[in-house]
């Protein structure tokens, strides 16, 4: 639930205000004119009038916070973020929302010295030259702590090797 929380936290506060108030004034709408104008709705209990047309338009409710959630964190990962807001948007039936989710870059990482937020493909920071991940020192692919070669060009690989020269 805590993963659930944090998630939330990420929308922010115009797209929550444009689903609530998006919601508002269509249960209004169903409520006070549609259902009572309608030939069959109209002859339905009070509270079975309200189920309607307060439960109907809550669908829209997450689709909306969802698309505000792909908007910020879009925004936070470095990426396109109009585009991917538009796409979540526009393409129907959510799809645009599971592609997102399918395509999204990780998160970038604080680089241990300067705190600078670098890219999760980068080996070194930018701003600073610290080395974020061990490379291999013959081809400079990324390398794990414990293998003894490098899975790609075969390089014995010494125990305290950092990598790079």
């Amino acid at each position: 639930m805590n993963k659930f929380v944090q998630g939330l936290r990420i929308i922010r506060w115009p797209a929550w205000l444009v689903a609530f108030v998006l919601y508002g004034a269509l249960g209004s709408f169903l409520f006070g004119f549609a259902i009572p104008h309608d030939p069959k709705l109209h002859l339905l209990a009070e509270c079975q009038k309200l189920l309607i047309a307060f439960g109907v338009p809550f669908i829209f409710v997450p689709m909306i916070l969802l698309v505000g959630f792909v908007y910020s964190d879009a925004k936070r990962r470095n990426m396109r973020y109009v585009v991917w807001t538009f796409l979540a948007a526009l393409i129907p039936d959510g799809i645009g929302i599971i592609l997102y989710f399918l395509l999204r870059d990780p998160l970038p990482l604080p680089c241990p010295r300067c705190s600078s937020l670098i890219p999760h493909s980068y080996s070194y920071c930018p701003h600073c030259g610290t080395q974020i991940v061990r490379a291999c020192p013959k081809c400079q692919r990324k390398i794990e702590t414990n293998w003894a070669n490098c899975a790609y060009c075969g390089t014995k690989l010494s125990g305290d090797s950092q990598g790079g020269s």
